[in-house]
């Protein structure tokens, strides 16, 4: 697996993610999914670089222009929920692609114990095509690799491109051992080096279903 982490270059991604973090800006849901969306965007525009291309002629006007666009056939997968304004913001840019949804959470057992349950997913089929799995931020990197299983018995896809603002490095060595190949690329913002026993990321940014949508009761 590929790792890139866009956060060691200065660009504007790094306002978006820094506005994400903080605790007073982060109060503003509206603001925090539209940080999300931004960065959906960011994301997909260096993704687009990655795919294949071939010239086109369009007819305008005044004659005839060869205008290079991408031949492959794209799915957007996103996490319910913390993934969706993420996922909007890829479409923003891949606005043709297909859409995939998978519902992985957190299931408490007793205390602060849990495991990640997969209980619903909905998307087309994968065979050949580039597919684009979003979440906010990667924590273990269990609920990612779970995902992607459940995801690779709607097809093979061409190449996969996991889509992750923050992750932590403890999920980045994970995810290398368990997706190796060449057919699979991590895109990130940061990667955080602390992971507490409860699978938080510090100093992450807190719960980002939560912070988008609201909070919810322990499952």
């Amino acid at each position: 697996m590929k790792v890139v982490n866009l956060g060691l270059t200065n660009s504007v991604l790094g306002t978006y993610v820094a506005q994400m973090r903080d605790k007073a800006i982060q109060k503003d849901r509206l603001r925090f999914r539209n940080n999300l969306q931004r960065v959906g965007r960011v994301f997909a525009y260096e993704i687009s670089k990655a795919l294949r291309y071939s010239v086109k002629q369009v007819e305008t006007p005044l004659g005839i222009a060869d205008v290079a666009t991408p031949d492959d056939a794209i799915v957007v997968a996103s996490i319910l929920r913390a993934g969706l304004p993420i996922h909007n913001g890829i479409l923003d840019v891949f606005e043709g692609a297909e859409s995939a949804f998978i519902a992985a959470y957190r299931k408490y057992d007793r205390g602060e114990d849990f495991h990640i349950t997969v209980e619903y997913l909905t998307a087309p089929g994968l065979d050949g095509k580039v597919l684009i799995l979003a979440d906010t931020m990667i924590a273990s990197g269990v609920s990612i690799e779970l995902t992607w299983s459940r995801l690779l018995e709607e097809g093979e896809p061409l190449h996969t491109h996991l889509v992750c603002p923050i992750a932590s490095a403890y999920a980045v060595e994970y995810l290398q051992k368990r997706l190796p190949g060449d057919k699979v690329t991590l895109w990130t913002a940061a990667i955080d080096e602390e992971l507490t026993l409860q699978s938080y990321i510090v100093p992450g940014l807190g719960d980002a279903g939560d912070l988008a949508f609201g909070e919810k009761h322990k499952l």
